[in-house]
């Protein structure tokens, strides 16, 4: 029903359709090549995830996930309702990142919120049900649309790393705020979660990073 990237062919379709658009991506495919399929695991898990991500580095990132992961197991709302804040806390998450832990686990345990059926749901409906959520902002929501539901128009606009990478690409004279990005990407539909990982891929170039894998 909706457009998804569930392959490498699905990728290479989408490089071809928006290089048609934009030849500057093409410099982007000669340094790294097509980007990967970026796809992360779905559901409350992957979720959970995307906000331990917010506003650190990924390797922090990784170390507190692991963590929460071990000591959280199975994931489920029982699992994470049993422990305190300031047990998350020492696991490694910020004050309000065990609030909005607390406030999922609660909403999805009593029925409020069902993060296993947004993907029979467009776009546009999954956003608005994720930001309506404590401690979940437009770039969660766009991040799991495009990382866990795999669809192929997700467009992250808050995301830094995809404005600097855009103001570099196209020689722009400051990094573009989101709704600059909303502009930017109007031609791109419907592969803008494409463009998205082109970008990412040149700003992992513009900083001497290695190119993600998966």
């Amino acid at each position: 029903m909706f457009k998804t990237i569930e392959t490498e062919a699905d990728i290479a379709e989408g490089v071809a359709w928006l290089r048609a658009r934009e030849p500057r991506f093409g410099a982007v495919i000669e340094v790294s090549g097509l980007p990967p399929l970026r796809r992360a695991e779905g559901g409350l898990p992957g979720l959970l995830r995307i906000i331990t991500e917010q506003m650190i580095s990924l390797q922090a990132a990784e170390a507190i996930w692991q963590r929460l992961a071990r000591d959280l197991a199975p994931l489920d709302p029982p699992a994470i309702l049993r422990r305190r804040h300031a047990t998350l806390m020492r696991l490694g998450l910020s004050g309000a990142k065990s609030r909005t832990f607390h406030a999922l686990a609660r909403a999805a345990h009593k029925g409020e919120f069902t993060v296993e059926s947004l993907h029979l749901r467009p776009d546009e409906e999954i956003i608005a049900a994720l930001v309506a959520l404590p401690g979940i902002g437009p770039w969660t929501a766009d991040i799991y649309v495009l990382s866990c539901l795999g669809r192929a128009d997700a467009w992250p606009t808050g995301d830094l790393a995809l404005q600097a990478a855009a103001a570099h690409l196209f020689g722009l004279d400051k990094r573009p705020d989101a709704r600059a990005m909303t502009r930017l990407a109007e031609d791109w539909r419907p592969w803008r979660s494409v463009a998205a990982r082109l970008l990412w891929a040149h700003y992992r170039s513009l900083k001497g990073l290695p190119q993600a894998v998966v």
